[in-house]
């Protein structure tokens, strides 16, 4: 069969230019198959498919009678249709996509399906297009439902093919158009295996680097210099400074800075339990205790591959694993417990601590050669106290992310909020600013944090709370009570309303205002605060 003229032609707009080629057509005993208008800036473009058949004109015949209509500026012929190219566009744009998409009419009828959908149902795209969802099998039943009910239909679905068994999550959704008719629905199908991936990549930590550090103290700039000189070696390194200092982001920057394949592990000395940290670290072979898992189970360092070891509060570990801890550092081997074959260690080794192991060598509390072993290369974080120049940068840094999370505008710290923060001697270090900038991003609403926002640690504590230096005499149910009371006071009085107070303390609407019922809170108009009633008395 002879393949159909598509041409383009271009008039001066006018009324009745449609109805001019539409007669033309028909006085010669043509076919219009279709045709598409797009006027602008004065002009028609006309996009017109002619059926061509054994007694049709040709091209020239054709271009000899469109001229003989008023108005035409040019003419041309098309290889493909405007329609033609935005379906082509959308089959491409669909095609790209991860997940699968399957759209059908209101009557069922499937009018749209990407390769991904076609790959899920192991089906050919020619087979699935202009057919009834009912004919096409194998086929899940989501998006029949959502098309016979006219809901949003969502569920997990097993389909078995040719090509075996396939697992998806579907989510089918009715379409309407302007008016609200029902038009038809659309089907998203993601392979649940590609879900799980997905899940699997956003809980992993984001990997910490250098740059993440914030400051222009000497003292920081110089630690990151000497530690990016000693990543990408194997060497074992020291982490000491107070808590709160950040030991295990330095940690982690040392790891992603190594280059290194395998995972970065942290490891607790100090909250693992004494009977378990040998399991843990070394592993185990089966039968080496009661309960112990069949075919046993592979320790951390092993585990941890050509990765990084990191032994956070080395100081608390208890001093028969410091011994064996010795031994593996030296011989770059482990044996699990019960086994005999040693296991050959790549990982690296990052030790932290935030006490001082020189005393405790001296009081026979730690391992002497175990701090010679660990000590060759020593990085000492300093306090936050003595990096005071670095606040301004930290604390802007901090609250613009609080300020991002809470979904509020930007937010600036005034001169007098900042001098507080100079003041403190910060005893938890940027562990503790992070939380004093947090707290003032939540109970903030000015775009200038006061110095009333910036609440430290002993101020929180005792805040507005007299009777906090009475305990002892009044039962803890009580003060705790008192608090929350204060704390919901202070921030539906930093609102405009309940519902953003609810957000601000992460509750639901319903929960803030129970726990208003139950302290009796009362806001007599718009204008007022709000106070507690005067017959409020502390109850569960």
């Amino acid at each position: 069969m002879a393949e159909n003229l598509k041409l383009q032609l271009l008039f001066k707009d006018r009324i009745g230019i449609v109805f001019d080629i539409t007669r033309l057509m028909t006085n010669q005993g043509l076919n219009i198959v279709t045709m598409e208008v797009e006027p602008k800036d004065g002009l028609a473009t006309i996009s017109i498919e002619i059926e061509k058949t054994e007694h049709s004109f040709d091209k020239q015949s054709l271009f000899s009678l469109f001229s003989t209509l008023p108005g035409l500026v040019s003419q041309d012929e098309l290889q493909r249709l405007p329609q033609e190219k935005r379906q082509k566009w959308f089959r491409t744009l669909f095609d790209g996509m991860s997940e699968g998409i399957i759209s059908v009419d209101s009557a069922g009828i499937v009018n749209t399906i990407n390769c991904v959908a076609c790959r899920i149902l192991d089906q050919v795209y020619e087979n699935i297009i202009g057919r009834h969802l009912g004919e096409i099998s194998p086929m899940d039943s989501i998006l029949l439902e959502c098309v016979e009910k006219r809901i949003p239909v969502s569920r997990r679905k097993l389909v078995v093919t040719g090509t075996g068994r396939v697992e998806f999550y579907g989510s089918a959704k009715p379409i309407h158009d302007s008016q609200g008719n029902f038009v038809g629905a659309v089907l998203l199908m993601k392979n649940l295996r590609e879900v799980k991936e997905m899940v699997d990549a956003v809980s992993t930590p984001l990997a910490v680097t250098f740059d993440d550090f914030i400051g222009k103290n000497p003292a920081i700039i110089n630690l990151i210099t000497f530690a990016r000189k000693i990543a990408e070696t194997g060497t074992i390194v020291s982490i000491t400074g107070e808590s709160g200092t950040g030991k295990e982001l330095f940690a982690r920057a040392i790891h992603f800075e190594s280059g290194r394949t395998g995972p970065f592990i942290p490891i607790n000395c100090a909250a693992l339990p004494e009977q378990l940290i040998e399991s843990e670290l070394f592993g185990y072979v089966d039968g080496a205790f009661t309960d112990a898992r069949k075919k046993g189970k592979a320790g951390l360092f092993e585990a941890a591959g050509d990765g990084t070891i990191f032994l956070d509060e080395i100081g608390d570990m208890p001093p028969g694993t410091q011994a064996k801890i010795l031994r593996v550092l030296q011989d770059n081997h482990v044996r699990r417990i019960g086994g005999f074959e040693e296991v050959p260690v790549k990982a690296r080794v990052i030790t932290a601590t935030n006490k001082n192991l020189k005393e405790m060598v001296k009081d026979n509390r730690f391992r002497e050669d175990l701090f010679y072993r660990i000590n060759v290369l020593t990085i000492q974080i300093p306090p936050l106290k003595e990096r005071l120049m670095d606040i301004p940068l930290m604390a802007q840094s901090f609250l613009r992310q609080f300020n991002l999370k809470l979904g509020k505008a930007e937010q600036t710290i005034s001169g007098g909020a900042m001098k507080k923060l100079y003041d403190h001697s910060w005893p938890g270090n940027v562990r503790e600013l992070k939380n004093v900038i947090e707290r003032a991003a939540v109970l903030s609403d000015s775009e200038d944090i006061g110095v009333e926002s910036i609440l430290l640690s002993h101020e929180t504590a005792g805040h507005n709370h007299p009777e906090i230096a009475k305990v002892g005499t009044i039962a803890l149910k009580e003060l705790m009570g008192s608090y929350e009371m204060e704390i919901l006071l202070l921030t539906l009085n930093s609102t405009s309303s309940i519902r953003e107070a609810a957000r601000k303390l992460r509750l639901s609407h319903t929960a803030l205002l129970k726990k208003i019922e139950k302290y009796q809170l009362d806001c007599r108009s718009k204008s007022s605060q709000w106070n507690k009633a005067k017959t409020f008395r502390q109850h569960g």
